[in-house]
């Protein structure tokens, strides 16, 4: 998309309640199930590795250091890693634009 900001509105509400804050994404997207909206798209370990790429660099953006840094990052790591759902001994296609998962 053109317009990342309902993307990154969408990001920091998720990061704000996983992280213990109020539940605004709930509130507004219902229940998070980040392997089910994810599933149609194609994940490797190669774009798990990008994603924490770009989520390190956000973090070291906004001067987030230490302890806390180690917080969140012992939190983003296995997430990034449990969101894999394509490996090089199964690989697999993404799902059309107008699949339906139920």
């Amino acid at each position: 998309p053109d317009d990342l900001a309902p993307s990154r509105d969408k990001l920091a509400r998720f990061l704000e309640q996983w992280l213990g804050g109020e539940p605004r994404y709930s509130e507004r997207d219902g229940r998070p199930r980040l392997r089910r909206r994810h599933f149609p798209f194609v994940i490797a370990e190669h774009h798990a590795q990008a994603w924490l790429t770009h989520m390190r660099a956000a973090l070291e953006s906004q001067n987030v250091t230490g302890e806390e840094f180690e917080a969140i990052w012992g939190r983003l790591e296995p997430l990034a890693h449990h969101m894999v759902n394509a490996h090089e001994d199964v690989p697999r296609e993404p799902l059309p634009d107008d699949a339906r998962l139920t």
